[in-house]
Parts: structure tokens; C-alpha cells; sequence
């Protein structure tokens, strides 16, 4: 026992001393970057604009309009010289500073000067492409993929609560503070304190200011992001001693269980439960001693805040039943939330879903505003009006979703998937996307909820060999029956949901004609197997069949949707879902390039038009990685 503890505490240094050199723990879900347009755009519309070299590697046209309205209202034409704020992930990068890794594809004759000042628009320098990449900054190869670090803030507490989205603004000739301050209708003194050292008279370099949101509105600061150094690494640190004493204190239990010290762990949970001063309905001994879990940027709540807020966990306050725990809803402090309350016995998916949405935010990716674990282990995410993908593709009280407003869908979750498969360290493979677990907010933005089931990696391509199948039937690929766990779990997931999008049916559909593709899997249901057919085989039986492809294809799509759809478009979803649910993971594509195709798509796409047979061409590349 004293070699357990001594372990852990050694481990706690250690992170005490890393977190102490960090600089910066987390990002924020989102940052605005000022795109100064050039002369070279001269007057083009705002589909050409997206299609730009920088401007396609941020956001979708929609999304850009909602926080460009003063500038893009009815998709205006863009002028030279404009500014355009676009959306895009503030991440913790190395520990060192807050920015975003884009990707870009070198062209002949790219330069470093040439893509930090001329396509990026100054919002990166040649000096920070030399520092993360290592080509020549005059001699880039074609199709050489170069990392474009920008820079972005979270705000700072100790200036101003009011503002935590902020634009990072590359500053030109013209500029100066006064005119930076009349246009953002902000003191110039709140501006300099935001940028203490820079000299705004200089005419080139980056400031940090205040934006609004896609509404017009400045956002607070609230207390998971924009934290100074020194509260960032004390809340950090408080975080990871607060957990390993957790760690602790339930090893402790287990042991003591084994050993059969009923009597301590008696008095033990009796002593915890009178200096919590809660005993929970319900709740075990033990239960109530799960207490003083701390994790770090995450807003702590009390049981009775929490009981209070729903009634007392109502009937009435009850949104939704998961695998893991019920939901209910509740306002906050003012805000609307959704509380997922689970039992001890879920402690497993508790601390992964603290782990994964403590570590990465971004846009797509459900916001977790705190919890709590007294009696019970609660959740507490941010509420999103429109409930869940599931309900709206299969409930057909609810208004049909347009084409589009589903091809932004698919958009929104292939960028969650790509962000928490490639720009996040570690590498976090979710295991159970679903249709049920794509939550949608006022503006039907789809976000990616339920982590419990999350797998970490410290290696991307690492694999877990042990039997373990985890996920949702008709979601899981082959390789899941043997354990096989990768990125491409996701991907192939994700496929079914783009079938799902089109069709609007369940991941296993009831046939009349027997099928057997399940047989090697047992799963053991109440009606016979032969009866159910996954609806990869019903696509791949139109795609891959002998008949009218694009008359099989009409069969398959909603009819909720009517006429009020794009042929053509819906034929590339089809092939981008048949390329993601390929039986040998190695044939899928990765989700950074899945982004790429939902956004050419996106581009494109015109409700009720281009209802043509166009024949299929190929939109995403593939490669080995698992």
C-alpha cells in the first residue's frame, strides 16, 4: 500500500513541476481571425471568396455570414480591402501559447512570405512558418503540406470579464488605436490593456481585440477560458492533485472491500457524508463519498443547486434516458443546461468524459460547463434546443430538415471528429458516434456529445488488441467484433450517419428478405436476425447493384424532402459514406479529408437544383493510416 501511494505522489510532482513550466493549459471553443482582403481578390462573391486559399481552410459560407453580417448580409459581393472575421478553434499549443494548426498545400512557387502576408493575409509571419516547418522559405515543394500557426486569445480576467471572443487583427499601415477603438465601439485604454506591448502606431504585427458573436453581441468571459497564467496553472494543478487523490481514495475502497474492512469503510463514508452535509435519497455509503473531484476549467456544483434547478430531478425536468444516465434540463445561473446524472457504478465514463471535454473544445464538440459528484455523478453541459439528430430524422412530427441545413450537419461533425483525431494531444477516438449522440442547437449546428465511451491514444495509430466491443449495433465496423480499436471506429460511424442523413432511417432496418450479416457477430435480440439488415448493405446494394443506380438511389432518400434536393449532391454524400464504411478500415478516408469534401459540397449546394445523373467522380483520398 505505502508503494501505491508513494507512486502517486511521485506522479503528482511530476505534473506539478510540468504544469508549472506550461503557459497556457486550455484553449477556447472559438477565436474571430480579421482577414484583410487583398487587392488580388478585387470584387468576387462570397462562394468564390470561400473557395480562396485561406478562406476554404477556416469555415463554411454560412457560418462566415453569421459573423460578417454588417458586410456579407444576402451574400453581398467582398470588396478589396475589406476585413472578414472568420471562426476558428483557440487551442493550448504545446503548453507554450494559444493558436490554431492550419494545414496548407503548396502550390509552385510558394514562399513563406507568400503565404504569411499575401494568402493568410498577415495573420502569420515568416518567422513562425520557419519555426514549424522545415522547408526552404523559398523553395516549398508542390503539394507540400505546411503548417500555418495563428494566434488567438481567451481574454483575461484580470482586465475585463465582459470579453472572452476575441479577433486576432493583424495590423496595417492605416491603423491605430483610436481608429481600431471608434470602429470596435471600445475605449482605447481596454484595447492597450489587452496588448500592453504593442505599439499600435507600428502598422504591422498582431493585437488581440474584443469581437461579437454571431448575434452582435460582446460575450463574457466565463470562468473555463481566458484565465491568466497564474490562475491557469493553480486551477491545473489543483486539478490533477484533486484527481490523483481520487484515484487514491477509490483504490483505498477497492482494498479495503477485498480485505472485508466493512467497519472502516463504514465510519469512513459516515464522516464524508456528515462534512458534506448531504446525504442523497438513494444513494449508497459509498456513493457519498465520492467528493472533492476536482477537474481543471470546469465549474463545480452542488447537489442542492442541482436538485433545486429540477425540482428535485423530476419527471417533469426529464429530457433524455442514455446508456450511462438520465438527462434533465435546468437553468443555472442563468444559463440553460442539460444535467446528466449517472450512478457510481458509471464512475468509468464520468472521469472520461470530465477527461476529453476538460482537455479539447471546439465549436463542434458539445460544452461541458461543470459537475458535481455528491451521492450521485452529475454533468452538466450547455443546452441545445434542437435535442438530437435522431429525433429530427426519425420523428416525423418534428418540421423536415432541408438538404443543406443537413449537409452543414455532416459538415459540423466531420470538423468535431477531425479535431479530436488530429489536433488534439492525445489523440481521443469517440467509439460511439451515432445519430443520437449529434446534439443540435438553435441554429441546428451539430455538436459531438457522450465521451463515455472515449478511447485515448497517445499514438494515432495505435491499436488496442484486447476484446472489447464498444459502440452501438449498426454503427460498428467489422474490425470493432475483434477488438481492433482506430480512428476509422469514427470514420465508419460517421459514413452511417451521412446514409442516415439521406435516408432517414435507423442504422438497422427490419426487412421482409432474409440476411445473415450478422450471424458471426451473436448478437442475441428478440426477434431473429435473419430479419434486420444494416443500412451500409441496403446503400451498398443500390451502389454496388446491377440496376439504375440513380433511380435506386431516389428510392432510398427521405421522402420528407420531396423534390427539394440536389441529385448530384446526394449521390456524392452516398459515395463519401460508401468510402467511409469500407469493410478494410485502411480504404477510409481520414476525417481531414472528409472536411475537405463536405465543404466542396457545401459550397455547391443549391436546394432543388441540379437534379441531373451526373456520374460519380472520386472526392476524398485515402490512405493506410488506422
Amino acid at each position: 500500500m505505502k508503494l501505491i501511494f508513494s507512486l502517486l505522489l511521485f506522479l503528482f510532482l511530476e505534473c506539478f513541476f510540468s504544469k508549472v513550466e506550461s503557459k497556457c493549459v486550455k484553449g477556447c471553443d472559438i477565436a474571430l481571425a480579421s482577414y484583410h482582403v487583398m487587392p488580388a481578390f478585387k470584387l468576387q462573391n462570397i462562394t468564390n471568396f470561400m473557395q480562396s486559399k485561406i478562406v476554404s481552410a477556416f469555415n463554411s459560407s454560412d457560418v462566415l455570414i453569421r459573423y460578417n453580417r454588417d458586410i456579407l448580409s444576402n451574400r453581398a459581393n467582398i470588396f478589396s480591402y475589406s476585413r472578414v472575421n472568420i471562426p476558428f478553434p483557440c487551442d493550448c499549443i504545446g503548453g507554450e501559447f494559444l493558436g490554431h494548426v492550419f494545414e496548407y498545400t503548396a502550390n509552385e512557387r510558394d514562399s513563406y512570405d507568400l503565404i504569411a502576408n499575401s494568402y493568410y493575409a498577415s495573420l502569420t509571419s515568416v518567422q513562425v512558418l520557419q519555426k514549424f516547418n522545415s522547408y526552404h522559405p523559398n523553395h516549398i515543394p508542390i503539394k507540400a503540406k505546411v503548417n500555418v500557426t495563428v494566434n488567438c486569445s481567451c481574454g483575461n480576467s484580470q482586465i475585463s470579464k465582459d470579453y472572452g471572443l476575441f479577433i486576432t487583427y493583424p495590423l496595417r499601415s492605416t491603423d491605430s488605436l483610436e481608429k481600431i477603438a471608434n470602429a470596435s465601439k471600445l475605449d482605447e485604454g481596454l484595447i492597450q490593456n489587452f496588448n500592453p506591448d504593442v505599439n499600435f502606431s507600428k502598422g504591422s504585427g498582431i493585437v488581440f481585440i474584443p469581437g461579437r458573436d454571431q448575434n452582435g453581441h460582446y460575450v463574457s468571459l466565463y470562468p473555463r477560458t481566458g484565465f491568466p497564467k497564474g490562475a491557469t496553472v493553480g486551477i491545473s494543478i489543483a486539478g490533477i492533485f484533486g484527481l490523483l487523490l481520487f484515484v487514491m481514495f477509490i483504490y483505498v475502497r477497492y482494498f479495503e472491500k477485498k480485505e472485508e474492512k466493512k467497519t472502516i469503510q463504514q465510519e469512513t463514508s459516515m464522516a464524508l457524508s456528515t462534512r458534506n452535509g448531504c446525504e442523497t435519497s438513494g444513494s449508497s455509503g459509498h456513493a457519498t463519498s465520492l467528493t472533492g473531484v476536482m477537474m481543471e476549467k470546469s465549474r463545480e456544483f452542488s447537489y442542492q443547486e442541482l436538485a433545486k434547478a429540477t425540482n428535485n430531478f423530476s419527471l417533469d425536468s426529464k429530457i433524455g434516458q442514455g446508456g450511462f444516465g438520465t438527462v434533465y434540463y435546468a437553468e443555472l445561473r442563468g444559463k440553460k443546461t442539460a444535467i446528466k446524472k449517472m450512478k457510481v457504478q458509471a464512475t468509468r465514463e464520468f472521469l472520461a468524459e470530465l477527461k476529453v471535454l476538460t482537455s479539447v473544445h471546439h465549436w463542434n464538440l458539445v460544452h461541458l460547463i461543470g459537475y458535481c459528484v455528491e451521492g450521485f455523478l452529475f454533468l452538466v453541459y450547455e443546452y441545445m434546443d434542437n435535442g438530437n439528430l435522431s429525433q429530427h430524422l426519425h420523428n416525423s412530427e418534428r418540421e423536415p430538415m432541408s438538404w443543406s441545413t443537413r449537409l452543414q450537419i455532416a459538415l459540423d461533425v466531420a470538423r468535431g471528429l477531425e479535431y479530436i483525431h488530429d489536433h488534439s494531444v492525445p489523440v481521443y477516438i469517440h467509439r460511439d458516434i451515432k445519430s443520437d449522440n449529434i446534439l443540435l442547437n438553435e441554429n441546428f449546428t451539430g455538436k459531438i456529445a457522450d465521451f463515455g465511451l472515449t478511447k485515448l491514444t497517445d499514438v494515432a495509430s495505435s491499436t488496442d488488441n484486447t476484446i472489447h466491443v464498444a459502440g452501438t449495433f449498426g454503427y460498428m465496423p467489422p474490425e470493432n467484433a475483434y477488438g481492433r480499436i482506430s480512428r476509422k471506429i469514427d470514420v465508419y460511424a460517421f459514413g452511417v450517419v451521412l446514409y442516415q442523413l439521406i435516408s432517414a432511417k435507423a442504422a438497422v432496418i427490419k426487412t421482409d428478405k432474409p440476411s445473415t450479416e450478422f450471424e458471426s457477430l451473436e448478437i442475441k435480440t428478440n426477434e431473429s436476425v435473419d430479419e434486420y439488415k444494416s443500412l451500409v448493405t441496403l446503400f451498398d446494394e443500390v451502389i454496388d447493384g446491377e440496376g439504375d443506380y440513380i433511380e435506386g438511389l431516389r428510392k432510398l432518400v427521405d421522402p420528407r424532402l420531396g423534390d427539394n434536393y440536389s441529385i448530384d449532391s446526394i449521390s456524392k454524400m452516398a459515395q463519401l459514406a460508401k468510402d467511409c464504411t469500407n469493410r478494410d478500415p485502411k480504404g477510409r478516408p481520414r476525417m481531414r479529408a472528409v472536411v475537405v469534401s463536405l465543404m466542396k459540397l457545401n459550397s455547391t449546394i443549391d436546394d432543388g437544383s441540379m437534379r441531373g445523373s451526373e456520374a460519380l467522380s472520386p472526392i476524398v483520398e485515402h490512405d493506410d493510416q488506422n
